[in-house]
């Protein structure tokens, strides 16, 4: 897993660590990380680096004296630099001499011949959007820019742009993650996130928040061993569906086929579909006469009228472990006494978009802001269910406090049904067994690669999702 660290701890981590280095060593090993990759950006780019011109948006502090000592190493590569003072009075001492001191031209005006623009606008302490001269400046930028620890106008803590802010082509960031590098906007606008050690490892802490890197969801995937059969690899139940939406139950159905090798049990009105479409399904008309499962999915078109609402009242009173998606949210969120059916203990999944979270997060006073994070981690203390709020950046936290984040490589999973694959997925994994924190986060690694599998450059319905799961599987396993 990759830890993320939110700006108060980075802060903190920092100080620590200046307290034990000479001054400005920090800055200048940032700054040296910082003109390293600029120069490869150059030559990836142009095909040299000497000759090239880097011209540096430098704002007031160390975010902008990063840029000025970067500049000052990518003059000893016979790089044309110039600083755009954003702030003369408040730029950075130290790195505007040293700038000076070798060559570099203090300027008005982003150059036309530029190559690359060093992004040194504002680091983690600022917040809110670009306001003037700065966020004309950036509008008018096109030459590709780096940005140091993030770009400038994005909330380091929630990667929310609510104004003009910086779309960097690659962002070179210091001693660890921060949320913007990983959460909603930031992530696009931070582009190609490189990591420079400056010694911070050691003053961190646990991370406040974690990303899962295929190694851990190889690890976590379960497969099949030599004493295992259909039953001891996890039984997955799946009440979804009904006679409006039938594919509901056929897309949620196949996903949990297709995530593991244990068995699929379906209860509901769309068990002919079902039985059409997988036929190695035990597929049934009621949740009373589903036989035994070890998880159930419910919710993904299963209506919110009375038939529903008696579904997952039985499937919460089961006492097994439960995805509650799409409609079942909608039931929770209306019918509030179907609460008083689950057994507080057993674990419960919940996997809203925004406008479900609104709905089951308005009875308990949860509001779905600009910080994702908070508003998830309040959502699952709230309800003591693991939530699983949907998005570009994918977030799951756990009643305990434990964060995830999945951050997305595009966008093919904004479809119809595609949450209804999700939630099979997980399903499957919570019939096995796996922690359910961590079966949501690697089930939604598994469907965003499917997503992308299956799309190939071009859209694709949730049923190719559907069909992409097993290549994705491969995918964490290295063997695609």
């Amino acid at each position: 897993m990759r830890g993320v660290w939110t700006t108060e701890h980075v802060k903190a981590a920092e100080e620590r660590l200046m307290a034990r280095v000479p001054a400005g060593t920090l800055m200048r090993r940032a700054a040296f990380g910082v003109a390293a990759r600029a120069a490869a950006v150059l030559a990836e780019r142009t095909g040299g680096v000497a000759g090239r011109r880097v011209t540096l948006l430098v704002g007031a502090g160390n975010n902008g004296g990063d840029a000025l000592w970067a500049g000052h190493f990518l003059r000893r590569r016979s790089v044309a630099v110039d600083a755009l003072l954003l702030e003369p009075d408040r730029a950075h001492a130290q790195g505007l001499a040293a700038l000076r001191r070798a060559g570099g031209r203090i300027v008005s005006t982003v150059d036309g011949r530029t190559d690359l623009v060093v992004d040194g606008i504002v680091g983690l302490s600022a917040h809110g959007p670009l306001r003037a001269p700065a966020a004309e400046l950036v509008a008018g930028i096109t030459a590709p820019v780096l940005a140091v620890d993030l770009p400038s106008g994005v909330d380091p803590d929630t990667g929310a742009a609510e104004g003009p802010a910086v779309t960097a082509a690659v962002t070179v960031t210091f001693g660890c993650r921060k949320p913007v590098h990983v959460l909603g906007e930031g992530l696009v606008r931070s582009g190609a996130v490189h990591l420079v050690d400056i010694g911070l490892a050691g003053e961190l802490g646990a991370p406040d928040l974690v990303v899962l890197d295929p190694d851990d969801v190889a690890a976590t995937w379960p497969l099949p061993g030599p004493r295992d059969d259909k039953y001891t690899q996890g039984v997955t139940g799946i009440a979804a569906g009904s006679a409006t939406y039938p594919g509901a139950a056929v897309l949620t159905t196949g996903a949990a086929v297709l995530a593991t090798s244990g068995m699929v049990r379906y209860a509901g009105s769309a068990a002919d579909e079902v039985r059409a479409r997988w036929p190695e399904v035990v597929a049934t008309g009621s949740v009373a006469d589903a036989g035994r499962v070890q998880a159930w999915v419910a919710g993904p078109g299963l209506g919110t009228g009375t038939a529903g609402r008696e579904v997952l009242g039985k499937v919460l009173g089961d006492g097994l472990p439960v995805c509650v998606d799409a409609d079942g949210i909608t039931l929770l969120a209306t019918n509030p006494e179907l609460w008083d059916a689950r057994d507080p203990a057993v674990p419960v999944v919940l996997t809203p978009h925004d406008r479900e979270f609104a709905r089951i997060a308005d009875p308990v006073r949860v509001t779905l802001g600009p910080d994702r994070v908070a508003a998830a981690r309040a959502l699952a203390a709230k309800t003591n269910c693991v939530v699983l709020l949907k998005g570009y950046s994918t977030v799951v936290a756990d009643p305990a406090g434990r964060v995830l984040v999945n951050p997305a490589h595009s966008a093919w999973l904004a479809t119809a049904g595609s949450g209804d694959v999700l939630s099979g997925l997980i399903g499957a994994l919570l019939a096995a067994g796996i922690d359910p924190w961590l079966a949501a986060g690697c089930a939604a690694w598994v469907h965003e690669r499917a997503g992308a599998l299956a799309a190939a450059g071009a859209p694709a319905p949730a049923s190719k999702i559907v069909a992409a799961v097993p290549d994705a599987i491969r995918s964490a396993r290295g063997l695609v």
